[in-house]
């Protein structure tokens, strides 16, 4: 990305030129037709369209009244995308050359018709297409016009998704789970999201196309292709004037389409369907919540409590000229979906925007106000007044009046800055701000932190980190070698006891094989729990008193080394242990899963899912590949499995 250079005396980056009026956001709602006409025959519609802006539906409490609502605009079952782009999404477009942001979203149930309004079809285009081929119409325009001349305007794009609160980047699927970010100015980015330029229609299908395809669908009861996952698409524009002071104006425009709400009672989803369905219902709540908060004007509005409104933090109560387009569906068995949607489109029509004009001044006429390399230290006493200190970035270019000597003090700057800018109303700013920092310096005050003082104390801070690890480093050898020489003790009472054990071999006719005096075993066998207290009884007279507490207190910790522990099976009883387990888990119902240990309701439900999915399990090792399992869980699963069937 282009880096803007830092500039004294101007105003600050990102700083609204002229606010605009407070506009509300722009609510219109799309009746889609009935999919099946069967359903038109037999019960008729629930809802239907009074004008162009009102709209009626069933009373559920009493069905001879009805309820009215009145938005923005209304498009009936008739309408064509054509006709919902020019009345409600084409005015906004020309703010993002005036350096405003604007928003477009879709919002209403599962199977309404949200991405048809969107995207459309090659036939029928939708939102996407057509406003941003009217963008590369209006640079066009724009620079047919004399205002040309003078700037250069470009445009980019990003796309990416939020599926289960994880921000993907649909352009390069390789960056997962991207974080979201707020700059010092309150706008919000995505680090590391992928950036593309376009300067046509042609390049924007070219990237948007296999972009589409990344996008998480799945087939419901509701829905052939049900988006699983809200997209983003942003488009941003940037007008830069060629000469000085170099004014750049940058637009955003977010076009987005929601995933619906869904009722999975009647979508039938489990599995990984079903913990898709919670995280869209999850975000859909909070977009609520920051709605009603925004209406009641509480001091917090929760944007922060999903990745989804953290992205709506201008769209929603922001700086943005925002269209939300509600889409409902006029079957009786969506009336509870079109009465929620209707009441949240009422509340979101209340929701006051405020949008105004993104400018940057980029300037490079301050260099001969750099300050000089020899500064005079008046604050210390000391005998040495001249002293060359290493001046910082921001020093060099925000203080040119801080420190200097009388000659740079009496340079007549009205003239310099005149002759650098021709608008003398910039000029005349510029040197009002010159004289206040003069001022406040005047005065002891510090006029910017200094990062080189910052970069100094974080290096110290390294050094000291890197000595501790170096002790740490030192103190873990000695450590490892203590634990070697007690290792060794151990292995020698070990077999000592071994020795004393043989003794008591009579004792135990249970299936018990102890080592005897020509050498350790081959083979061991798993007992019992009170048959190994037993043995363990018998085998702790020889041992000294350190080492028995020791193993004393393993055992009462349930050995937090469980590595291994498959040593002490037999291959054939490991094996058959494994084999009845992975019959269960390719094989077993919902009631037969939750008998294995640790696997509860959740867990049993999340493999039958993946198992519909994916097809059987090779080995019980695969439950890694279902969300929620990890190694260590895998490993103490099997033990606790294995040594259960063993006992029994």
């Amino acid at each position: 990305m282009e880096t803007a250079k830092r500039v004294s005396i101007m105003e600050a980056q990102n700083q609204p030129k002229k606010t605009a009026s407070p506009a509300n956001v722009r609510v219109v709602v799309r009746l889609r037709p009935y999919m099946h006409k069967d359903d038109q025959k037999q019960q008729g519609p629930c809802v239907r369209g009074l004008d162009s802006q009102c709209l009626e539906i069933i009373n559920w409490k009493n069905q001879l009244e009805t309820l009215q609502y009145q938005f923005n605009a209304f498009y009936g079952e008739d309408s064509t995308q054509k006709e919902i782009y020019t009345g409600s999404i084409e005015p906004i477009l020309p703010h993002l050359l005036n350096g405003q942001n604007a928003s477009v979203f879709a919002y209403g149930p599962t199977g309404a018709g949200k991405t048809h309004t969107m995207l459309g079809s090659p036939q029928q285009p939708g939102v996407i297409p057509r406003a941003v081929l009217a963008l590369f119409r209006m640079t066009q325009a724009e620079s047919s016009s004399r205002n040309y001349e003078q700037c250069d305007i470009s445009i980019s794009m990003s796309y990416l998704e939020i599926y289960q609160e994880k921000v993907l980047d649909l352009l390069e699927p390789k960056n997962q789970d991207l974080p979201i970010r707020e700059d010092t100015g309150k706008n919000i980015f995505i680090p590391n999201l992928t950036q593309k330029t376009i300067s046509s229609f042609a390049d924007f299908e070219k990237h948007f196309i296999p972009a589409s395809q990344n996008r998480t669908v799945a087939c419901t009861k509701m829905n052939d292709r049900s988006s699983r996952s809200h997209s983003v698409l942003l488009v941003k524009v940037k007008k830069k004037e060629r000469f000085p002071p170099f004014r750049q104006l940058t637009g955003k425009m977010y076009l987005i389409d929601l995933a619906g709400s869904e009722d999975n009672r009647r979508t039938g989803n489990q599995g990984i369907r079903l913990k898709e369905s919670g995280a869209i219902n999850s975000s859909l709540f909070v977009l609520s919540k920051v709605v009603d908060a925004l209406n009641q004007g509480l001091p917090r509005i929760p944007y922060r409590d999903s990745k989804l409104t953290r992205l709506f933090l201008d769209s929603l109560g922001g700086s943005a000229h925002s269209v939300m387009i509600t889409n409902i569906a006029p079957e009786h068995r969506y009336y509870f979906d079109t009465l929620t949607a209707l009441n949240f489109a009422a509340r979101s029509k209340q929701v006051v925007n405020r949008p105004f004009t993104r400018e940057t001044i980029q300037a490079t006429a301050l260099a001969p106000l750099k300050r000089p390399q020899e500064e005079t230290d008046t604050s210390s006493g000391s005998s040495a007044l001249h002293k060359k200190k290493p001046k910082t970035e921001v020093e060099e270019e925000l203080s040119p009046g801080a420190k200097e000597s009388p000659e740079a003090k009496e340079l007549p700057l009205s003239s310099l800055l005149n002759q650098e800018y021709k608008n003398p109303a910039v000029a005349e700013r510029l040197l009002k701000l010159n004289k206040m920092f003069l001022k406040k310096n005047a005065k002891g005050i510090p006029l910017l932190s200094t990062p080189k003082r910052e970069r100094q104390a974080l290096l110290k801070v390294l050094e000291e980190n890197q000595q501790e690890i170096q002790e740490l480093k030192k103190r873990q050898k000695e450590l490892e070698e203590k634990t070697l020489a007690a290792e060794a003790l151990l292995q020698q009472s070990r077999s000592q006891s071994d020795l004393n054990a043989s003794d008591s071999e009579n004792t135990f006719k249970d299936g018990l094989r102890v080592a005897t005096r020509c050498g350790p075993r081959k083979q061991a066998i798993v007992f019992p729990l009170q048959v190994c207290n037993r043995v363990e009884n018998t085998q702790e007279k020889g041992i000294p008193l350190l080492i028995r507490e020791k193993r004393k207190k393993d055992t009462m910790e349930g050995s937090k080394n469980e590595q291994g522990w498959d040593i002490n099976m037999r291959v054939d009883m490991l094996e058959k242990g494994r084999r009845k387990i992975l019959d269960v888990l390719n094989s077993g119902a919902l009631k037969e899963l939750k008998c294995l240990q640790m696997i509860g309701d959740k867990k049993a439900k999340l493999i039958i899912g993946w198992r519909e999915v994916n097809g059987l399990f090779a080995k019980v090792e695969d439950l890694e590949k279902v969300g929620g399992f990890s190694e260590k869980f895998i490993a103490s699963f099997l033990k606790a499995n294995i040594l259960t069937s063993a006992a029994c």
